[in-house]
């Protein structure tokens, strides 16, 4: 008898069957759609610690758009993004002989900026901006539809970037008000950003980057336990499986409301019933489930997050360790590491502006990352005994 599907999807960038508390952020965007040229749903910035389903969020947001018949292109944002945008977007049969994207207008809060450069024909005849690409798509298109410009990875653009995406959002909407036509008839354009919080507060710190302070953003949090727990129940049992409550809440604790962990405890534990040759998740499941996504788990989740912070803060992180995945007193952590009450309260600040730690109390933290203390004891602690 051939084996039914696993049901859970871990990968990174691979849409779960369920986005488990999630569904906010998508009626959102689905309303700004929905709601014509101007709607705040169309301008969104998504945030979130890794493994947090953000660039799940733009998979979903991206199909969302398609369904609904809008020129979707979708990039990271790296050295030359605008150019790829322009190549991706322009119309079949415009023909480019070098693309430079260079605005020329002042936007509003923005400073004027000129970068980029890319010559895919010599000579050169014409030069068209990203603007100029975004309004010839937007002319082949039937009213009401336009294009969705989604990137990932935010953290990595450059401002002569976003000042190429704030001008070509607000010409096309310029373009389209003095069309006359009701909002819903109108073509439009509208941006998804996804990245990290703390890289992305950078960028909407920087004072020219007004275009992102208006995005409608949303921070994805951990999922409650209760819903994860549902989840797990409504998943398996859909998917051609049984798992009981008392268990589906044992993995949903392990999970610690983190999404990523949630996908890799269901996949490991339904693997493991179907190893078992079990039409039922069982209790040597879950124990099975939660040990193989610790594993993946600290590969994928916890050492790119530790390794990721400065020295000072990974010391910071490593007293805190001490004393489990529980809470640590502030004031024990100077001692452990012999270090000044200053020092303390600044990697202190640190570590919850890039949300890895939180308040926890009056002088208490925690880890906001599950695992990220175990993962400390475990590895970190045990290669240094070596």
């Amino acid at each position: 008898m051939a084996k039914t599907p696993n049901p859970f999807k871990p990968t990174a960038g691979k849409v779960p069957p369920v986005l488990i508390g999630r569904q906010d952020v998508l009626d959102g965007f689905e309303s700004g759609l929905a709601d014509g040229a101007g709607a705040p749903g169309r301008l969104m910035l998504i945030t979130g610690q890794r493994g947090f389903g953000k660039t799940v969020m733009l998979s979903e947001i991206r199909s969302i758009a398609e369904r609904e018949g809008w020129f979707v292109v979708a990039d990271n944002a790296s050295v030359g993004m605008c150019d790829r945008l322009v190549r991706a977007i322009r119309p079949r049969g415009m023909r480019m002989r070098e693309v430079s994207i260079a605005p020329s207008v002042g936007v509003a809060g923005l400073a004027t900026a000129t970068f980029g450069g890319m010559t895919l024909e010599t000579p050169p005849v014409d030069a068209r901006t990203l603007r100029d690409a975004v309004t010839e798509r937007l002319e082949k298109m039937p009213r009401g539809k336009g294009v969705l410009i989604a990137i990932d990875e935010t953290q990595g653009v450059s401002m002569g970037d976003v000042v190429a995406l704030a001008e070509t959002f607000q010409h096309v909407q310029a373009d389209q008000d003095q069309t006359g036509l009701p909002d819903a008839q109108k073509k439009g354009i509208a941006f998804v950003f996804a990245g990290l919080p703390s890289l992305v507060d950078d960028i909407l710190n920087n004072k020219v980057s007004t275009f992102l302070q208006r995005a409608e953003r949303h921070t994805l949090a951990e999922v409650p336990l209760v819903e994860t727990r549902d989840a797990y129940v409504d998943v398996v049992e859909s998917s051609g499986k049984t798992i009981d409550d008392e268990l589906a809440l044992r993995a949903a604790k392990a999970a610690g409301g983190h999404p990523y962990m949630i996908q890799l405890i269901g996949y490991h534990m339904w693997r493991s019933a179907d190893r078992r040759g079990s039409e039922a998740i069982e209790n040597v499941d879950v124990d099975a489930g939660v040990r193989d996504a610790l594993h993946a788990f600290y590969e994928a989740v916890c050492a790119p997050t530790y390794y990721g912070l400065r020295p000072p803060q990974r010391l910071f992180l490593e007293a805190m360790a001490r004393d489990g995945e529980g809470v640590t007193h502030v004031a024990d952590i100077g001692a452990r590491v012999e270090r000044t009450d200053s020092w303390v309260h600044k990697y202190r600040a640190s570590l919850i502006r890039e949300r890895v730690i939180e308040a926890a109390g009056y002088g208490l933290v925690r880890c906001c990352i599950p695992h990220l203390c175990e993962y400390i004891r475990d590895e970190v602690f045990w290669h240094e005994r070596e």
